[in-house]
């Protein structure tokens, strides 16, 4: 019982230091890239209604049918942990009331879902995700992916492939979907288990299947654009364009699907040689989401937050171990050092100085040992004798030399200039 207590739910996990520095890392780059491209922050809960997601997500996908955490709330109202951003964030941009075209926003947070766990893929997991809101424009879709891929190399990761593909517009989903399941139905028994029921309620995520029977069948089929009509074909085509002329560099993967009902025209994904199998580190795509008497249209992306950080050790970005440090440990020599180290500080702190020093009576010795394994760059020592002259005794812990220096000069050096060389 004991060994349970400390362990956080199967597919949930604690982040703790060192780890924690790589995910503010991500997180400041990300505040600092979306600035570049005027995006704003917008926070939402990460309990809402389950209508938002059945109605912006679709009933008939996996995330709504196997994949949500659904529960009834002491109000007698059906609600669910956020599985993904998207919708949310449209919920609160409706509940603004205002034009929603041109709105550009960005969220960071954890989402939910009733997965099995494995690498890169758990049930507590976080997202970084973009939305840009307005009728479907190929030049909106590039420069989203540009953003994508702008957010993602600034965080590191270079080894990234982006596939791209079309849903086509809205219109054209019938007759691609009735073309779809009639080439698959004379096949239909030598697909797996789960494709012969995608076949009548979901069938282009047969198209997604990593099953190598479905992938044979897959292969032989048709490119979904035969089934589109001109002008999405000719939607894809500019898009592509723009990419290769913003220098974004691509490839057409036509059997490319993302398992969303809102999705039309452009979709991809980004993937990553460090993540194996589960190789998407990103994906997105233009929309069209039905909230009530609302159609919002846009574009946008998320980031898998923890498939980001395996992508960049992949790439040879480590946590860093030393990071956060404070720059000098205050070490005292009884109770009169204790409280003068103390005010010394609390004024060095609030003028920017990052400080450390014991506060529960340890010996030097054990004070000493703090210091140590602070990771600080200089360790003042002071007792009565220091008191009386106004010193400390200053060590540099990467040279190991000791000197005395007044206190004076520690304050200007670390003031002015945050070095005691």
């Amino acid at each position: 019982m004991g060994s349970e207590l400390w362990s956080p739910l199967p597919g949930m996990s604690d982040i703790v230091w060192p780890e924690v520095s790589l995910w503010q890392k991500v997180e400041d780059v990300t505040r600092w890239i979306m600035s570049l491209y005027g995006f704003r922050e917008i926070r939402t809960p990460i309990l809402e209604r389950t209508t938002v997601f059945i109605r912006a997500i679709g009933e008939g996908t996996d995330v709504v049918q196997k994949e949500m955490f659904t529960f009834e709330d002491r109000g007698g109202r059906a609600v669910a942990l956020r599985p993904e951003g998207t919708a949310g964030v449209m919920r609160a941009l409706c509940a603004m009331g205002q034009d929603l075209a041109g709105s550009r926003v960005y969220y960071m947070g954890p989402m939910f879902r009733a997965e099995r766990p494995q690498a890169g893929r758990r049930r507590q997991f976080h997202q970084i995700g973009a939305e840009s809101l307005g009728p479907a424009s190929p030049h909106a879709d590039a420069e989203c992916m540009a953003l994508m891929s702008h957010l993602l190399a600034a965080c590191g990761v270079r080894r990234v492939k982006i596939r791209i593909h079309t849903r086509g517009a809205m219109a054209d989903a019938p007759q691609v979907r009735e073309a779809l399941v009639s080439n698959l139905r004379s096949v239909a028994p030598t697909l797996c288990l789960d494709c012969q029921r995608r076949l009548e309620s979901h069938p282009l995520r047969i198209l997604d299947c990593k099953q190598p029977g479905c992938r044979r069948v897959v292969e032989s089929l048709p490119p979904l654009t035969d089934w589109m009509s001109s002008a999405s074909r000719e939607y894809f085509e500019a898009t592509c364009n723009l990419l290769e002329t913003l220098g974004v560099p691509f490839e057409v993967d036509r059997h490319l699907v993302r398992g969303l009902d809102y999705y039309e025209h452009t979709i991809w994904e980004a993937v990553h040689p460090a993540l194996g199998a589960q190789d998407a580190v990103a994906g997105g795509g233009r929309y069209r989401i039905q909230f009530g008497d609302r159609t919002i249209e846009g574009v946008g992306f998320a980031v898998g937050v923890e498939r980001l950080l395996l992508a960049m050790q992949g790439e040879g970005i480590s946590a860093d171990e030393r990071g956060g440090a404070p720059k000098v440990w205050l070490v005292a020599v009884g109770p009169d050092a204790l409280q003068a180290n103390l005010v010394a500080v609390q004024r060095w702190r609030q003028a920017g100085v990052p400080c450390g020093m014991d506060v529960t009576g340890r010996s030097v010795k054990g004070q000493m040992r703090l210091a140590d394994r602070s990771g600080a760059r200089w360790v003042l020592v002071r007792g009565e004798e220091e008191l009386q002259a106004g010193t400390f005794r200053c060590k540099d812990m990467t040279s190991g030399q000791d000197r005395t220096m007044a206190v004076e000069e520690i304050e200007r050096k670390l003031l002015s200039s945050g070095t005691l060389e």
